[in-house]
């Protein structure tokens, strides 16, 4: 006997699968992380000198405002806003359980 031929299927009018469990899945993107940011645990010279000169004439000054420009961490920036207080070089606007709002201090 003669070997046998492969005989091809015979054409459908179905299209080609295009899909199917062969194919690799989507990779999802993981999202952008952000940064973290190394803040600073306990005041150094400059640091405490920009906050005694400049923190004063800051027209909102909230912890978080003082966390992002003097690179200072939270808990941090509470205690250098009361100590401006103590010394009366700021007074408060607004107090809530998650945050104080406090403006430079004015001679009125």
């Amino acid at each position: 006997m003669a070997p046998k031929k492969e005989k091809a299927p015979p054409p459908s009018s179905k299209p080609a699968k295009s899909g199917g469990g062969k194919q690799k899945k989507k990779k999802w993107s993981k999202g952008k992380q952000k940064e973290k940011v190394n803040n600073a645990v306990l005041f150094d010279q400059p640091t405490y000198d920009k906050l005694l000169s400049e923190v004063p004439k800051y027209k909102q000054i909230t912890p978080s405002v003082l966390s992002e420009r003097l690179r200072i961490n939270g808990s941090l920036a509470r205690r250098a806003i009361k100590d401006l207080m103590e010394r009366g070089l700021i007074r408060m606007v607004s107090v809530h359980s998650s945050q104080q709002i406090y403006t430079r201090a004015t001679n009125t």
